[in-house]
C-alpha cells in the first residue's frame, strides 16, 4: 500500500511539471507573436523624429483642370487638376492688403486672372497708408517663371481692385482708394504689351464709390458707380481708350425707377451692347433678384429697356 500511494503520487507530480512546461512554452509563443520582428519594425513604424516631406499634390481642389489653393499660407496654382503645382511668389497677406474685410479663404474676386494662358494677380505693398505700390505678377507660361510689372508706383489704400485681359496684349486694372465715407478716387490702367507696362487713363472725375467696371473692347470701356443706396444707374463710358469719359443715359421706365438702380458691365451681343441693371444691396422686387436688361444701339452712350431678367436666366 506505501508503494501503491508513493507511486501514485509521482505520476501526479510528473503529470503537473509537463503542465507548467507546456503553459510556459504556450505563453512565450503568444508574447512573442504580439510584437513584430526587428525587420518589421523598420519597415513598418517611423523613426520619432522622421517627418514626411511637403507634398504639394496633396493640395485639395476644387477638381476644376485650373485651379489655386491658399493652403500651407501660400498660393499654389495647378493647370492640370491637382498633378502639379507652382507657386506664385507673392505673401498671401499682400493679396488681401489694403481696404478689405472679407474672407480669406478664397481670393478677392477679379483681383487675379487664371486661364490656361495666363495667370495674373493684383496687389499692393507698403504700409503707409498713401505711399504703397500696385503692383501685378503674372506669368504666361503655367507658372514656370515670374513676371512683377508696376501698376502705380504711388497710391493710398485700395480698396476695389479689378484685373483682366481681353486678348494677348491687351488689359485693363480699375483700382480705387482714399476712401471717406462715401467718397474715393478711381483709376483706370490700361497695357498694351501683355502686362509689362501700364498707362493711366484719363480719370473719371467721378468720386462715388465705384461698383464695377470692365472692357468690352480696346477702346470702350466702362465704369458704374454708387454702392451705398443707389437711386438710379450711374453708368459712365469711354470710346477712345480712355482718353475721355462721360455719363450714359440709361432710360429706366417709369415703373421701374428706383428699382433698376446699379449697372453691372456690358458685354457685346449681336452687334449691339446690352447690361443688366440690378436692384442693389436694399431692393425687394420680386425678391430684389430681378434684374432690368437694357440694350445700347451707339455704343454705349444710351441705353433702352427690353426685358426683365431673371434669376439663373442666361445671364
Amino acid at each position: 500500500m506505501k508503494y501503491f500511494l508513493l507511486g501514485v503520487s509521482s505520476i501526479i507530480l510528473l503529470v503537473l511539471m509537463g503542465a507548467a512546461i507546456f503553459y510556459h512554452q504556450t505563453q512565450n509563443e503568444l508574447t512573442y507573436s504580439q510584437f513584430p520582428t526587428p525587420n518589421e519594425t523598420h519597415d513598418h513604424q517611423k523613426s520619432p523624429n522622421e517627418v514626411e516631406p511637403s507634398d504639394p499634390q496633396e493640395f485639395q481642389t476644387t477638381g476644376d483642370q485650373i485651379d489655386y489653393t491658399l493652403q500651407n499660407n501660400e498660393l499654389n496654382i495647378t493647370f492640370n487638376q491637382g498633378e502639379d503645382w507652382a507657386k506664385v511668389p507673392v505673401e498671401l497677406d499682400q493679396l488681401f492688403s489694403g481696404e478689405y474685410n472679407g474672407s480669406k479663404q478664397a481670393l478677392i474676386e477679379h483681383s487675379y486672372v487664371l486661364t490656361e494662358n495666363r495667370a495674373a494677380f493684383l496687389y499692393s505693398e507698403g504700409t503707409d497708408w498713401d505711399n504703397q505700390s500696385i503692383l501685378l505678377t503674372y506669368s504666361t507660361d503655367q507658372g514656370e517663371t515670374w513676371e512683377e510689372a508696376v501698376v502705380a508706383e504711388r497710391f493710398t489704400v485700395m480698396r476695389f481692385r479689378k484685373v483682366d485681359f481681353l486678348n494677348e496684349e491687351f488689359g485693363y486694372i480699375i483700382i480705387s482708394g482714399g476712401r471717406t465715407m462715401s467718397q474715393e478716387s478711381s483709376h483706370v490702367f490700361l497695357t498694351h504689351d501683355g502686362g509689362q507696362s501700364w498707362e493711366e487713363t484719363t480719370n473719371s472725375e467721378v468720386t462715388r464709390l465705384i461698383y464695377d467696371g470692365g472692357f468690352v473692347d480696346e477702346t470702350t470701356g466702362f465704369l458704374s458707380f454708387g454702392t451705398i443706396n443707389p437711386e438710379t444707374p450711374d453708368l459712365y463710358v469711354t470710346q477712345d481708350g480712355g482718353n475721355s469719359w462721360n455719363e450714359a443715359t440709361i432710360n429706366v421706365p417709369a415703373e421701374y425707377e428706383q428699382i433698376f438702380v446699379q449697372a453691372e458691365v456690358p458685354v457685346k451681343e449681336e452687334g449691339s451692347l446690352s447690361v443688366l441693371v440690378n436692384q442693389g444691396p436694399n431692393g425687394d422686387y420680386q425678391g430684389g433678384l430681378v434684374k432690368g436688361k437694357f440694350i445700347s444701339e451707339d455704343n454705349g452712350d444710351t441705353w433702352e429697356f427690353e426685358m426683365e431678367v431673371q434669376p439663373n436666366d442666361g445671364e
